[in-house]
């Protein structure tokens, strides 16, 4: 049993998801157990866009392309690759899906951020999961990136999100894939 153990974590944790190979896992340069030694950039918003003209304003806006697989292999969700590389986390603070009024409903989360503070999910799902006693949900428009999780043992690190008030970002450590989470409080 210790050797199957030890061979496992020699591998780099390179486990497979539930699901396969479609989110994250199993790639050397994306998840597999790295920690991000920081949180993205605050991104550079861009000046709001000059008054259109009355027909370009009818046509309907472009979908907008949520695709993140910038490697053959990557995850199609927002992820971390191993040199820190934040990919996924360039909308900048004009964001409407991540706008929150008020901000900070709940309090601030003070239970650590960053490499240095592991956390065990305890249990829950998307719409509310908690560790250590302290209770999170996945941003609705990040529904789909959280499916993979495991709720119950996941570690996932807490980062500050410097474009998003009252978001933070909690990174899934076994499949390097990060979502916006919103603070509940403690309980």
């Amino acid at each position: 049993m210790f050797f199957t153990l030890a061979f496992a974590q020699g591998r780099g944790g390179e486990e497979k998801s539930k699901g396969g190979e479609g989110r994250g896992g199993g790639r050397r340069d994306v998840g597999g157990g790295h920690i991000p030694a920081h949180g993205p950039a605050p991104v550079q918003d861009r000046p709001p866009a000059q008054t259109q003209t009355p027909a370009r304003a009818q046509q309907p806006a472009a979908p907008q392309n949520r695709g993140f697989a910038d490697r053959p292999g990557h995850p199609e969700a927002p992820h971390v690759h191993t040199n820190d590389q934040w990919i996924g986390h360039d909308s900048g603070r004009n964001d409407p899906h991540y706008h929150v009024d008020p901000t900070w409903e709940h309090g601030r989360f003070n239970g650590g951020f960053g490499r240095s503070h592991i956390f065990r999910l305890a249990g829950g799902n998307r719409e509310r999961f908690w560790f250590n006693g302290f209770y999170f949900s996945v941003a609705p428009y990040d529904y789909d990136f959280a499916n993979d999780w495991l709720w119950d043992s996941d570690q996932i690190v807490v980062y500050e999100d410097p474009d998003h008030d009252g978001w933070y970002l909690a990174y899934n450590v076994r499949l390097g894939t990060y979502v916006h989470v919103m603070y509940l409080g403690a309980g």
